[in-house]
C-alpha cells in the first residue's frame, strides 16, 4: 500500500480509501451485510487505513456497517471520515440540507453512536446549504474540534469560492470532489486545493462500476438504481464513448497480467492532485483486487496513452 498526506492534516493515508456509499444499500441493488463487514475488514488488511461514510447512506445503515467492522480493532490504527448536512427528522421524512449549528451538533452524536467510536478523524459538510451563513457552519465545526468529537474538518461538492469563504472562519482539512477518468469536472478546483494545502479524497474513482471494465453491455437496472441517476455513464453517447476507452485500458490491462480495474486505481492515485481515492468493494474479492493495483504502478507512458484516449473519446467529461 501506498500513502500520502492528507493536505495540511496529520493524517498519513492510504492512497486508497473504503468507500461505503455503495453498501448503504438504498438505490444500489442487493447488498449483504455480512459481505460489507468482510469487505472492510480485508480492505484494512490489506493496508487501507481510511474509512469514508456517511449518515446519508441508507440512511445510517452505511454507518452502523462500518461500527459492527471496527468493532474490537484498535482505533488508532486508521481513520474515519463520514458527514455532515444530508439530514432528515423521522423514518419516512424528506432528506434535507441543513448546516446550521444546531443539526451539526444533532448529527455528530448520532453518528458517533452508529460508528462506536469517540471521534472521527474528518468531519465532512456534504452539501453546500445555502440558507446558512458559513460562519455559523464553521463555527460549529470548529467547537466540535475543540471538543475532541472531530479531529479535522473537510468539505464535499464545495466550488473555489465556498472554501474561500469557509476558511474565513475555520481551517478546512480536505475536500472530496467527484474524480475519475470519466468525470474530471473538479480538475481545476483540485489543483487550486493542492496549492492551499487542502487534501483531496475524491469519489467516484471507479465510475460507479464502469471503470473496473465489468460492464460491457448497457446494463438492465432497476429505473431507481443510482447509478442510473446519480451519473451519466450508462446512457448514450456517454455508455458506448467509455467502452472505446475501456479498449485502451484492457490493453495496458492485459501488459500487466492485471484488472482493469487496477489500471483505474493506479491512473487516480499516482495522480499528484489526489491523496486519495474512495473504492467501493461489496465483497472481500474486490477488496483484495482494488488493494492489489498498489503493488504496481502504470509507467509515464502507460498515463499518457490513457490520457490521450480520454481526451480522443470524452473530450472535457
Amino acid at each position: 500500500m501506498r500513502y500520502k498526506r492528507l493536505g495540511k492534516t496529520d493524517m498519513n493515508v492510504s492512497v486508497v480509501t473504503v468507500g461505503t456509499w455503495a453498501i448503504g444499500g438504498a438505490g444500489w441493488g442487493d447488498v449483504d451485510r455480512n459481505d460489507s463487514i468482510k469487505a472492510i475488514r480485508a480492505m484494512l488488511d490489506n493496508g487501507v487505513n481510511f474509512i469514508d461514510t456517511a449518515p446519508v447512506y441508507g440512511r445510517g445503515y452505511s454507518e452502523e456497517v462500518v461500527g459492527d467492522a471496527i468493532s474490537g480493532l484498535k482505533r488508532d490504527d486508521f481513520y474515519i471520515a463520514t458527514k455532515v448536512g444530508l439530514t432528515w427528522q423521522g423514518e419516512d421524512d424528506p432528506i434535507v440540507r441543513n448546516n446550521g449549528r444546531e443539526n451539526i451538533f444533532r448529527e455528530i452524536d448520532l453518528s458517533l453512536k452508529r460508528l462506536k467510536t469517540d471521534y472521527v478523524d474528518l468531519y465532512i459538510v456534504h452539501w453546500p446549504d445555502f440558507k446558512t451563513d458559513p460562519a455559523e457552519t464553521m463555527g460549529a465545526l470548529t467547537d466540535l474540534v475543540k471538543a475532541g468529537k472531530i479531529r479535522n474538518i473537510g468539505v464535499s461538492n464545495y466550488d473555489e469560492q465556498m472554501i474561500l469563504d469557509a476558511e474565513k472562519y475555520g481551517v478546512v482539512g480536505a475536500i472530496q470532489p467527484p474524480y475519475s477518468m470519466v468525470n474530471r469536472s473538479a480538475e481545476k478546483l483540485m489543483k487550486f486545493c493542492k496549492e492551499r494545502d487542502i487534501g483531496t479524497m475524491t469519489y467516484g474513482s471507479l465510475g460507479a462500476g464502469i471503470l473496473t471494465g465489468a460492464i460491457r453491455e448497457l446494463p438492465n437496472w432497476d429505473p431507481s438504481d443510482t447509478r442510473l441517476n446519480f451519473y451519466d455513464y450508462f446512457k448514450e453517447p456517454k455508455f458506448s464513448k467509455i467502452q472505446q476507452l475501456l479498449k485502451v485500458m484492457d490493453k495496458i490491462a492485459e501488459a500487466h497480467n492485471a484488472p482493469v480495474a487496477q489500471v483505474t486505481v493506479n491512473w487516480s492515485t499516482q495522480n499528484p492532485i489526489v491523496d486519495t481515492a474512495l473504492m467501493g468493494v461489496r465483497n472481500p474479492r474486490e477488496a483484495d483486487e482494488n488493494c492489489a493495483a498498489t503493488a504496481w504502478e502504470l509507467s509515464a507512458e502507460e498515463i499518457d496513452t490513457l490520457n490521450k484516449a480520454i481526451d480522443q473519446y470524452l473530450g472535457e467529461e
